[in-house]
């Protein structure tokens, strides 16, 4: 059993959990998430903590105990305190605006690209060029930052692009001016 697996999942008095028919719910101030916890992993749910307990017998239960302590810690982190990614665009005329739940973004293209964010992910903009997106899911914020990206990804010429913040990029020379004698 992982190290992780051993320690239980602590949360506060405002966050509830339940696990009914192998499926845990928790709820929080950020919103509520759901989880299918396989067979081989059971878990007991108290008032103030979650405890995860494998069948250690099978290589399944063995294997998936840490991967389920990290998901129910995502998960309980998530709706207690949420999750953040923010991503820059670099670049001469690169901005973008949110109405509502749609991202607009001028990356240079004849036209704007347009991104509707999925209902758990919450988008702002800074200064037309930083976007800040907030979730419960980490998973589905993670998955909404890479597709937002894949639209102008970050070449290493210019290091023009879309970047996550704090993000280096490794710069390539461009082409060498022949030399003539």
């Amino acid at each position: 059993m992982s190290r992780l697996a051993k320690m239980p999942i602590a949360f506060d008095s405002k966050t509830k959990a339940d696990f009914k028919n192998d499926v845990l719910t928790v709820k929080g101030k950020n919103g509520e998430m759901t989880f299918k916890i396989p067979e081989d992993v059971t878990l007991d749910v108290t008032k103030e903590s979650i405890k995860i307990n494998a069948d250690l017998e099978t290589q399944r239960g063995r294997a998936m105990c840490g991967t389920i302590a990290s998901i129910v810690k995502s998960m309980v982190h998530g709706v207690t305190e949420g999750f953040t990614t923010v991503l820059e665009l670099v670049g001469v005329g690169y901005r973008a605006q949110i109405t509502g739940q749609k991202l607009t973004l001028a990356l240079g293209y004849s036209h704007p690209v347009e991104y509707d964010l999925p209902k758990v992910v919450k988008g702002e903009v800074e200064n037309t060029t930083r976007i800040i997106l907030k979730s419960c899911d980490k998973q589905v914020l993670g998955q909404t930052a890479a597709e937002i990206r894949k639209y102008r990804p970050p070449e290493p010429y210019k290091g023009k692009g879309i970047l996550f913040e704090g993000e280096q990029i490794r710069r390539k020379a461009g082409k060498a001016a022949k030399a003539t004698t």
